[in-house]
C-alpha cells in the first residue's frame, strides 16, 4: 500500500549559490506517490480516476500546451479543423461514458451519427465491410470473391492449425478474391508492412469475418448488407473536434496537480532511484509511475541499454494527416458519407473523412470571407479576393515506414491528384485551405515479433514500479481507441492502489467482446469472474 504523505519541497540554495547569484535558478523538487507521464486519453484516465480516489498523492505532466496526445484537434489559420486521426467516440465502457459525459453534460455538446462508410475499388463505391457487400461488384468480381470464400470456407472445416499470420487468416476466412482485391493492398496502405508480417491475435471485432451464406443471398438478390461494427453508431463533440473532449476532461482535474508545455517536457526517468527530471529542471521523486509516452522512447530516457535493445523489436508506422479545406456547397456525391477506404494505388491515402459532416463547426461558418490559395488541379485562381462560403473540408492519412516510404515533399499535392483521381472533388474546386502535419508514431503495428517483446519489456518495466499503458506505452492496438486507452489509465490506478486486475490489457477480447457492459469499477473482481467461467 502507498504512503499518501503529500508534500512539495524547494531545493535549498547552497551558500556558493547564492554568491554566485544563482539563487533565482534553483530548481523545484517534488515528491508525489504516482506521477503520471502524459495527457492524453491513457494519462488524463489514470489522472481521473487519481483524483476520484483522493487518497494518492499525485502529478501529471505533458510537454504539449494542451490536453488530448494522440486524440487532440488542430485548427488552421482559416478556421478548418482537423484530428490527430480518424476518431469518433464508441465505448465499450460505463464509466468512459460517464467521466466525458461530466466534462461535456450538454446535449447540444454531442451530435450523433449512423455510419455511412465505403470502400473505393474500381470506380465502385462499395459499403463497408468490404467483404460482407461484394453484391455491389462487377459479376467478374463477384465470382473471383465467391469463389475464393467457398474454397476458404472448405479448408477451414478441416484445417486442425490456427493462422500463423494475419495474411492466413484473411485467406482462411474470405478468400485469395477478396485477399487481392480489397485487404492485402488496403492493410498494406494502413500499416505500412506486408500482412504476412503481422499476427492475427489484434483482430477481435476489428475485421469482420463474413458469413458465406448470407453473402451469398445478397449476391444473388443484389443487396448490401446491414451496418456491423461497434462504431455502427457513434457520437461527435460539437464544438472543437475531438481535443476538445480531452480539454474538458483536464478542466475537471485540480489545476495544481497538472503542469502542460515544453518546460513540462521529460528529460530523463532515473528508474532506479525514481526520479524524473523535466525540462525546466524539476525534479519529481515518485513511489509509482504511470507512463503513458511511446515505451521504445521511455526506456531510452531511462538509458536502460537491455530494454531499449529489446524495444527495437517494436514496428511503428508514421502517420501524415492532410486537410484540404474547399469553398461550395457539399457535393451530392459526397453526402452524408463519414469515412471511406481507398486501397487502390491511385491515390496516397489510405482513408478520407468529410470532417466537416462531423459537425457544422469542423470549418468556418458561411459568411466568413476566405480567399482562393489554389484550384484543385494545381492552377492559379482568377481571383484573389476573399470571398464567403460556404465550405466543406476532408481529412486525409497516408502511412509511413522503413517499408513503405513516401514522397513527403509532394504529398499534399499527390493527395489532392488522388482526390481528383477517386472523384472526391474536382479539378476545379477551390481550395481556400490546406493543412499537413506528420505524427511519427501513429499506428504500433502488430507485427509477428510483437508479443515477443512486451511479454518480456512491460514486466521489466513493471518490476521497476513503471505501469506503461496506452496506444504507445502499451503498445496493443486491439485495446487503443479512446475508451480502451482512458480506461488502461484507469485501470493502471486500480492496480496501483488495490491490486485490482487490468482489464483491458490484459483481457482485450473480453472488452471488446461485451460492448456496453457496465463495468463500475468495484464491479472488477465480478468481471474477473466472468473471464474465468468463458475461459
Amino acid at each position: 500500500m502507498l504512503n499518501y504523505a503529500r508534500q512539495t519541497l524547494k531545493k535549498v540554495p547552497s551558500f556558493q549559490e547564492l554568491l554566485q547569484g544563482k539563487m533565482g535558478s534553483a530548481k523545484e523538487e517534488i515528491n508525489v506517490d504516482v506521477l503520471v507521464i502524459g495527457a492524453g486519453p491513457t494519462g488524463l484516465g489514470a489522472a481521473k480516476r487519481l483524483n476520484q480516489i483522493n487518497g494518492p498523492s499525485w502529478l501529471i505532466v505533458d510537454s504539449n500546451e494542451t490536453p488530448g496526445g494522440l486524440a487532440s484537434t488542430d485548427t488552421t489559420p482559416e478556421g478548418f479543423l482537423y484530428d490527430v486521426g480518424g476518431h469518433v467516440i464508441f465505448s465499450h465502457y460505463k464509466y468512459f461514458d460517464d467521466c466525458i459525459d461530466e466534462a461535456l453534460p450538454n446535449e447540444d455538446d454531442w451530435y450523433t451519427h449512423q455510419r455511412i462508410s465505403y470502400v473505393r475499388c474500381k470506380g465502385l463505391w462499395v459499403p463497408y465491410p468490404f467483404q460482407n457487400n461484394i453484391s455491389m461488384l462487377t459479376k467478374e468480381d463477384q465470382s473471383k470473391c465467391m469463389d475464393g470464400m467457398i474454397d476458404a470456407a472448405l479448408e477451414g472445416r478441416v484445417a486442425n492449425t490456427k493462422p500463423q499470420d494475419f495474411d492466413q487468416y484473411i485467406l482462411r476466412t474470405m478468400g485469395s478474391g477478396i485477399a487481392d482485391l480489397f485487404m492485402r493492398p488496403y492493410n498494406f496502405k494502413v500499416w505500412a508492412v506486408p500482412t504476412t508480417k503481422m499476427q492475427c491475435a489484434w483482430l477481435g471485432e476489428r475485421v469482420a469475418a463474413p458469413d458465406v451464406k448470407k453473402v451469398m443471398y445478397n449476391v444473388i438478390h443484389n443487396k448490401a448488407a446491414g451496418n456491423w461494427g461497434p462504431n455502427a453508431t457513434f457520437r461527435f463533440p460539437a464544438r472543437d473536434g475531438t481535443g476538445g473532449i480531452w480539454i474538458a476532461v483536464a478542466k475537471t482535474l485540480p489545476e495544481s496537480k497538472t503542469r502542460f508545455g515544453d518546460h513540462a517536457s521529460v528529460t530523463k526517468v532515473d528508474a532506479d532511484g525514481k526520479r524524473v527530471t523535466l525540462k525546466d529542471g524539476t525534479v519529481v521523486n515518485y513511489q509509482k509511475l504511470v507512463n503513458t509516452m511511446a515505451v521504445d522512447s521511455l526506456v531510452q530516457l531511462m538509458g536502460d541499454k537491455e530494454l531499449t535493445t529489446l524495444s527495437k523489436g517494436l514496428f511503428y508506422s508514421t502517420t501524415h494527416v492532410i486537410g484540404v479545406g474547399i469553398r461550395g456547397e457539399r457535393p451530392e456525391r459526397i453526402g452524408d458519407k463519414c469515412w471511406l477506404y481507398f486501397p487502390e494505388d491511385n491515390c496516397p491515402f489510405y482513408r478520407a473523412t468529410i470532417f466537416s459532416n462531423y459537425s457544422p463547426y469542423n470549418q468556418p461558418q458561411k459568411d466568413v470571407k476566405l480567399a482562393t490559395q489554389q484550384l484543385a488541379n494545381g492552377s492559379k485562381p482568377s481571383s484573389s479576393e476573399p470571398q464567403e462560403g460556404p465550405y466543406w473540408s476532408i481529412m486525409l492519412e497516408v502511412s509511413e515506414s522503413s517499408m513503405k516510404p513516401v514522397d513527403v515533399k509532394n504529398i499534399l499535392k499527390d493527395s489532392i491528384q488522388g482526390l481528383i483521381n477517386t472523384e472526391m472533388i474536382k479539378p476545379e474546386d477551390e481550395i481556400v485551405s490546406t493543412y499537413h502535419r506528420a505524427f511519427d508514431h501513429g499506428y504500433p503495428t502488430p507485427t509477428l515479433e510483437r508479443e515477443g517483446v512486451l511479454t518480456k519489456l512491460l514486466p521489466s518495466l513493471l518490476d521497476k514500479d513503471i505501469w506503461s499503458r496506452g496506444r504507445f506505452g502499451s503498445w496493443r492496438y486491439e485495446v487503443g481507441n479512446q475508451d480502451h486507452s482512458f480506461m488502461l489509465g484507469v485501470e493502471a490506478v486500480d492496480n496501483i492502489v488495490n491490486g485490482a486486475v487490468e482489464l483491458t490489457l490484459n483481457y482485450p477480447d473480453f472488452v471488446n467482446g461485451r460492448r456496453n457492459v457496465e463495468r463500475r469499477l468495484v464491479d472488477g473482481a465480478q468481471a474477473f469472474s466472468q473471464i474465468r467461467a468463458v475461459e
